[in-house]
């Protein structure tokens, strides 16, 4: 499967990982590199968790740009 993530740098440095379809399922790294590997982690571990508890896998999601 597929997933759109969003990888964003905290004040600290870090990286802060997550994956908008699947509620709740976000990861971090020291490095952008570590970041997506927990992540990748992390959503297989949700989609399991999601479905043992017979919740929907996933959550409809759209990217839309707005003007400010």
């Amino acid at each position: 499967m597929k997933f759109i993530i969003t990888l964003d740098r905290d004040e600290d440095g870090a990286w802060v990982v997550e994956c908008p379809a699947i509620p709740g399922c976000v990861s971090q790294g020291q490095s952008r590199d570590e970041a997506l590997q927990n992540i990748r982690e992390a959503i297989a571990l949700c989609l399991e968790v999601r479905s043992e508890r017979g919740l929907p896998l996933t959550v409809e999601t759209q990217q839309v740009e707005v003007t400010v």
